[in-house]
């Protein structure tokens, strides 16, 4: 894309800055991050279509005829034209907040059929600009998000309760979807008038019509539980008995030594420093994403494994297998962060408090992440330019198909190297209650025979 499409705006220092924050921005309205990259293709072929005139410089016609190049395409179906019109709108009305698309009552109307599902204004009212979705449109258990607008303030303290209480953000987004879809069920209710039973209702129904697992409904659960006791201040404690899902009782899948070797083997890279950390230190997979250079010690040949599962830290051991690998791919890490730095980048994410009572702790080399992203991204929450740790989808992926090289028959996931860890260590003659305990916090003692 040409630079001169963002002349006039001034705000971004270059342009994939400003389109990973406008996919931030379609994230935020809760869109997978699938199909956020859908809604920024969108946007861009629309930037792409008019190169000469920056984004802020175009008017209402010029964002309706796009659209109608569009629906006159007979390649583009009408869901993809619903599509582009959603990202046109999260574009300009609440990204760029051009005045035009705020106070327009004729936004973007792409096409007077609309798709089946979606409902159109009455003839004497005023079309409706909040947005919605693909998903929302043909899933029915999917949340409104003009159910969403409506109930804004509620949603804004839930988000505010979450913070307070240091909920991580995967649990926020988690959180915040349970409670939009369980408002959503009762449409025809305001939040402030369901009941205890409305909840028991409502988590029966995700057992005998939506067929989730009992771990879904205790999500499920939770995330209600935590609404009305810190959002509406109503405790669920008379919600009495319900249909449950029933927990399956299985054993873990454990790979032998010589299975787990076969797959080490075909990992390359720094896949291969992360799975083998996996099984050589016991870590669960995101405990090993998020670890900072500070937390590995190379004299003793320790991990400390910082706010873990249950908030609770512990040391593993890091495997002599990778003892020099791990080294000079952290040097690596420290030119690319020092490349960052002269760029006017270089910032980790790091707790709140701490960031506020040591400012320049964020650039720190001791605050970084041993398995950085390949690019900066922009934070959801603080909307700063970051260089975040490796996304785990791309460990998973790594994994699978190193088991596919390797043929084995088991199907093999990063959580089946923390069990084989533990079960090698017990035929090793290692204690119950030092496994358990997540990866020997006794010393270097485990150097030879796991890995």
């Amino acid at each position: 894309m040409e630079d001169n499409t963002f002349k006039a705006s001034g705000k971004y220092k270059e342009t994939v800055i400003f389109w990973q924050k406008y996919r931030s921005s379609v994230i935020s309205y809760g869109i997978p991050e699938k199909k956020a990259q859908w809604y920024e293709h969108w946007a861009r072929q629309f930037a792409l279509s008019i190169p000469r005139v920056p984004l802020e410089n175009r008017i209402l016609e010029q964002a309706n005829t796009f659209l109608d190049s569009l629906k006159n395409n007979p390649n583009i179906e009408d869901w993809q034209l619903y599509q582009a019109t959603e990202a046109l709108k999260i574009l300009y009305e609440d990204f760029l907040h051009i005045k035009w698309s705020q106070q327009s009552s004729q936004m973007i109307a792409p096409s007077s059929e609309p798709v089946k599902g979606l409902e159109t204004s009455p003839p004497n009212q005023q079309p409706q600009s909040n947005l919605r979705t693909l998903q929302e449109t043909y899933c029915e258990q999917a949340p409104s998000k003009s159910n969403y607008l409506i109930h804004q303030d509620i949603f804004t303290r839930l988000r505010s309760e979450m913070h307070a209480a240091r909920y991580s953000l995967r649990t926020e987004k988690s959180y915040t979807h349970w409670v939009r879809r369980f408002i959503n069920f009762y449409t025809d209710k305001s939040p402030l008038d369901l009941t205890p039973d409305s909840v028991k209702d409502y988590l029966e129904y995700l057992v005998r019509e939506r067929k989730i697992s009992a771990i879904t409904q205790n999500q499920a659960l939770n995330a209600l539980v935590f609404f009305y006791e810190h959002v509406l201040n109503e405790p669920l404690d008379s919600i009495g008995d319900f249909t449950r899902a029933k927990q399956p009782q299985r054993l873990p899948t454990i790979l032998t030594r010589d299975e787990v070797n076969k797959v080490l083997n075909e990992m390359t890279g720094v896949n291969a420093l992360i799975t083998g950390l996996l099984y050589g230190s016991g870590l669960r997979l995101m405990e090993c994403l998020r670890l900072r250079v500070k937390d590995f010690d190379f004299q003793r040949k320790q991990i400390t494994v910082r706010d873990g599962k249950g908030r609770q830290d512990r040391v593993t051991v890091i495997p002599e297998r990778y003892l020099g690998q791990l080294q000079e791919h952290i040097e690596k890490c420290r030119e690319q962060h020092h490349k960052d730095l002269l760029q006017g980048f270089g910032e980790a994410y790091i707790w709140p408090a701490v960031d506020r009572k040591y400012p320049d702790a964020a650039r720190a080399w001791e605050w970084q992440y041993v398995f950085p992203s390949s690019r900066l991204s922009v934070d959801p929450l603080s909307k700063k330019v970051r260089r975040h740790h490796i996304h785990e989808t791309a460990v998973q992926n790594a994994l699978k198909l190193a088991a596919k090289k390797a043929g084995l028959s088991k199907q093999v996931n990063c959580q089946m190297l923390r069990h084989s860890f533990a079960a090698h260590l017990l035929e090793d003659g290692y204690d119950i209650q030092t496994v358990q305990g997540g990866g020997l916090r006794a010393f270097g003692c485990l150097s030879h025979n796991v890995i």
